[in-house]
């Protein structure tokens, strides 16, 4: 995670205006000094949004949503902590110096993106100004692809003449070392730097919540061109493709609107399917859709995917792996079931946008499309035959980490093969994923209970205490800084206490530049992320309280009994040792709230 200085957040808090930033967002009014629109998490006809022009924090006065353009860019735009200053960073033309934490080592970010940027201007002029880009250009008009299209996507060719891309790159004065580091150039056998991309047309792939290119994906348009069909960027810092969808940035907004995207296989099929207007299609770049690609669609809260794969058998196939995945982790699926040979570009252009979405909405259910598939050429009349396609579907069900999901779904597998539920194992279902992800999760770290507890009520007072005053009660009624046991969440609270009481910002922007600290940037981040479920903020806060007294009350008893233990001690003291443990064992803490006020 990228950890900024205090000077460079300062200065990203002087230049940020709140009402341009919503304003992208929401449809905002003038009323007065203040603009008010419909607020965007939660539906309303009578609008209640509201922002006070030169202030730092919205407010909604239907829902209590309140935060400043951070909160906002994670809440709604689901980025994380460094991604929202990023691109807050990028909007109002603030440069980020970076504090020097060892997970920021190697190139400069900003150095990468520059010489990206300048890349994508050279192959996009290559292809629309040059003879071989009328060749390629020739191509994608026989795909259907006008000049709006590319210009709108801003589709490039990389040359097949070596020297042209470097020698126009050394004139923005990117270097040999960057252009590396970005993934535009490879050492040759003869360790000579050579293009990576080489006669191939270009699509540009952009961080998944904002316009920053962070690499490219490169398509043959000739038969004779050396390597695969596709092929993208190598691993960068910038450029992860185990996490990264093609088209994410341009459909991100929408898709964690409305629950549901498209997944398909291509980049053509995702920018055609957005420029018809269904901008909720992505693509996994020719490479395996894999659990990094659903953790980034996850945290959208995706509750739907319709894949529109190509329907030939290797897509059918990806289909089947990119489904189980997803309802492994309790994601609806469809399949999308386009006429033989066609793919979503293909058909849209043929019969329409209309037909697509009519095919859309009747995609069939992921248990009958694995049935088939499991199916194919297989004689389900033999008893010998149907055992093993049952014994294939269960298994597979099985590995699901939600148990209903499961149930479920064997359930309707035994009556769609119309064998006894008992045959499938319904009723004594399985949950193995718990021992996995504990593994996963936990490894051979010793898990810091102490930073658990103290995080997690450190998270409700960040999330809901400017919407909830009643929270910030609560927490500041039954803890004191002397409480916290980890250093830097007391030094957070502690900053959050000081800046509360003398009636400073206590906003997350605010509350970073204070920290001036890597660790407090990276904890304050890493807490942030995790949701909370504000409609019962109270109760949830003053059981997080609780674990803090508790635990601290447990120390203390468990310190007593030691001293009283280690023979160091007189007989007066260890008496007087005895009583206060005595005293401790009768008197638990508790939360000192009105129960009425927990909700």
């Amino acid at each position: 995670m990228a950890i900024f200085n205090k000077e460079s957040l300062e200065a990203l808090r002087q230049r940020i205006d709140l009402v341009e930033l919503l304003s992208a967002h929401v449809d905002l009014k003038r009323t007065g000094s203040s603009f008010k629109g419909l607020c965007p998490f939660h539906d309303e006809k009578t609008p209640s949004f509201i922002v006070q022009k030169g202030d730092s924090h919205y407010h909604c006065f239907g829902c209590g949503a309140h935060g400043d353009a951070i909160q906002f860019l994670m809440a709604h735009q689901k980025m994380s902590f460094a991604d929202a200053v990023e691109s807050l960073a990028q909007r109002f033309h603030v440069h980020l110096e970076k504090v020097d934490a060892e997970e920021e080592k190697g190139p400069s970010r900003t150095l990468l993106k520059e010489a990206l940027n300048h890349a994508a201007n050279f192959f996009h002029f290559y292809l629309l100004y040059t003879a071989d880009g009328h060749e390629a250009l020739r191509y994608l008009y026989r795909r259907g692809i006008d000049l709006n299209f590319i210009s709108h996507f801003k589709i490039g060719l990389a040359p097949k003449n070596l020297k042209f891309f470097r020698k126009a790159m050394h004139e923005k004065g990117v270097s040999d070392a960057i252009m590396a580091d970005a993934g535009l150039l490879t050492r040759s056998k003869e360790n000579h730097w050579r293009d990576f991309f080489i006669d191939r047309i270009l699509f540009p792939i952009h961080h998944a919540s904002s316009s920053t290119i962070i690499g490219f994906s490169g398509r043959k348009y000739k038969e004779s061109t050396f390597g695969g069909k596709y092929i993208n960027t190598p691993e960068t810092v910038l450029f992860k493709k185990s996490h990264v969808l093609f088209g994410l940035n341009y459909c991100r907004r929408r898709i964690a609107k409305e629950r549901h995207l498209i997944l398909v296989e291509g980049q053509i099929d995702a920018l055609r399917l957005i420029q018809v207007g269904l901008n909720l299609a992505v693509a996994s770049q020719g490479t395996a859709f894999g659990e990094g690609h659903i953790k980034e669609l996850l945290t959208l809260g995706i509750r739907r995917v319709f894949i529109a794969f190509d329907s030939d058998e290797a897509g059918s196939e990806a289909a089947c792996k990119a489904g189980h995945l997803l309802q492994k982790e309790g994601v609806d699926v469809r399949i999308v079931q386009l006429p033989q040979g066609s793919d979503p570009d293909q058909f849209i252009k043929e019969k329409g946008v209309e037909s697509f979405i009519e095919i859309l909405q009747k995609g069939i259910e992921y248990l009958p499309f694995l049935v088939a598939q499991l199916s194919k050429n297989v004689d389900l009349n033999s008893p010998a035959a149907k055992n093993e396609v049952i014994h294939q579907a269960t298994k597979q069900i099985r590995q699901w980490d939600h148990p209903l999901m499961v149930h479920e779904t064997l359930r309707k597998l035994a009556h769609m093969m119309h064998v006894p539920e008992e045959m499938v194992g319904v009723g004594k279902e399985r949950s193995p994923h718990v021992y996995v992800k504990t593994y996963a999760s936990v490894g051979m770290q010793t898990v810091d209970h102490a930073r658990i507890i103290e995080t997690d009520l450190l998270r409700w007072l960040l999330l809901a205490g400017q919407e909830n005053p009643l929270v910030i009660e609560i927490v500041f009624k039954n803890l004191k800084v002397e409480d916290f046991q980890v250093s830097i969440c007391r030094k957070l609270f502690s900053l959050y206490y000081e800046n509360y009481h003398h009636q400073k910002p206590c906003d997350l922007l605010s509350l970073a530049i204070a920290l001036d600290d890597a660790e407090g940037q990276l904890v304050m981040a890493d807490l942030v992320q995790k949701k909370i479920n504000k409609e019962r903020a109270q109760l949830q806060v003053a059981e997080a309280i609780q674990k803090i007294l508790d635990r601290n009350w447990m120390q203390k008893r468990e310190e007593i009994r030691g001293k009283i233990q280690s023979g160091l001690c007189s007989e007066e003291e260890v008496l007087d040792l005895v009583r206060q443990f005595d005293d401790l064992k009768r008197s638990p803490p508790k939360v000192e709230v009105e129960l009425s006020t927990l909700t």
